[in-house]
């Protein structure tokens, strides 16, 4: 039985990111081939070989169709309010969202949404949520 982990890249050897980069780039025709693709990426083609079925990102190859969210959120009007429209933008579906009183300014949010019919991939969708005003913090904490 295979078993899975999240893990962040920051703790990985650089050649696990690089693969998945290589994947993505021939994926998307980017690349015509393999040859092509370790090149750009900077891997050797034995290392390509004897990860590329072993190493993905987040969304790829897996059936995810819930993922939990946690923020940090400045205690500002209309912070949480640009989540939540940013999660309907891209066809996620709230399914629940549990908030703490704010203290020092800040409230705890998390938020647990589908994400089976998301238009864009979860790491994307974070990135663009920790860089929006008044979001403090953003952790991923479970997909299932």
């Amino acid at each position: 039985m295979d078993k899975y982990l999240i893990i962040n890249t920051k703790i990985l050897p650089e050649v696990f990111e690089k693969v998945v980069q290589a994947k993505e780039l021939l994926r998307t025709g980017k690349c015509k081939d393999i040859t092509e693709v370790v090149k750009v990426v900077g891997i050797s083609r034995s290392s390509y070989y004897k990860y590329k079925d072993f190493v993905f990102s987040m969304s790829e190859g897996t059936h995810v169709q819930k993922a939990t969210i946690g923020f940090l959120l400045s205690h500002k009007a209309g912070t949480l309010s640009k989540i939540l429209d940013r999660i309907a933008q891209v066809n996620g579906n709230i399914l629940t969202i549990n908030q703490d009183i704010p203290v020092n300014n800040a409230a705890s949010v998390t938020i647990t949404f589908d994400i089976s019919n998301m238009e864009i991939d979860l790491n994307s969708f974070i990135e663009e949520v920790k860089n929006m005003n008044d979001v403090v913090r953003v952790r991923l904490i479970a997909m299932e």
